[in-house]
């Protein structure tokens, strides 16, 4: 299995805190957001290779972070070419992007970074060999006006996704969709085709709608924390929370 961790975003929403330095590197409890995931990721002991896809402005920024990366990983840095937010490639494009350089046919975990999150990847990965089919990941969130900031799922009985909306006004469940998704080798192809369609490129999530019409796809609840850090105030909150 490789893992993918998506960092070509320019995070406006943090100016000017990301003015210079992109999200996943900013430190939280003294080390960077990616640290916290890479050591989640660590765990996971058929992960081999690490790619951050990530663009031509903060390039240098997480090679340099490479570089300076002492841990069991393989990490590549994948510049996805972009400058700015105006052109970015979008999630999902950004993933196809991975795909086409590294040429990947396994398994592959795609992780956005610039989520913090308690439940360990271990676990999701074990859910995952038992299914063996793509798995999503959720948990519960009651807050009504934050789920609807986030992609929502239905479930059956069996853990099978029925139902997919990214950021919905009427939310039809309290089951939140963080960005932490297992895709099979045999699924890879079908993201360049939903591309190609001219579907949604931007926001990770937007596949899984479209997926859950040619796959099964299952989801794994997890318990804990996840805090998706995409504002100023969000931010604050994990730097005080982590203290």
């Amino acid at each position: 299995m490789k893992c993918i961790i998506l960092a070509a975003g320019y995070a406006t929403r943090l100016y000017p805190l990301t003015k210079n330095t992109a999200k996943p590197l900013l430190k939280v409890a003294n080390k960077s957001i990616l640290d916290h995931i890479i050591e989640k990721v660590e765990k996971v002991d058929i992960i081999d290779d690490v790619y951050i896809v990530t663009n031509e402005k903060f390039f240098q920024s997480f090679v340099n972070w490479a570089n300076n990366y002492l841990g069991p990983l393989n990490v590549s840095v994948i510049n996805d070419k972009t400058t700015t937010n105006d052109n970015r490639l979008g999630a999902i494009a950004d993933i196809q992007y991975v795909l086409d350089e590294a040429e990947l046919d396994e398994d592959v975990m795609v992780l956005a970074g610039d989520n913090l999150f308690d439940f360990e990847l271990t676990s999701f990965v074990d859910f995952y060999k038992t299914l063996n089919a793509d798995c999503i990941t959720t948990h519960e969130l009651n807050d009504t006006e934050e789920i609807k900031r986030t992609g929502v799922i239905e479930v059956d009985g069996g853990d099978r996704v029925t139902s997919f909306e990214e950021k919905p006004e009427h939310p039809k469940s309290n089951l939140a969709v963080p960005p932490f998704y297992i895709y099979q080798k045999e699924t890879l192809p079908l993201i360049k085709n939903y591309i190609e369609e001219g579907n949604n490129p931007d926001a990770p999530g937007n596949f899984i709608p479209w997926l859950i019409q040619h796959k099964d796809v299952y989801v794994y609840k997890f318990e804990g924390m996840r805090f998706d850090i995409g504002t100023l105030d969000s931010y604050e909150k994990v730097q005080t929370l982590f203290k």
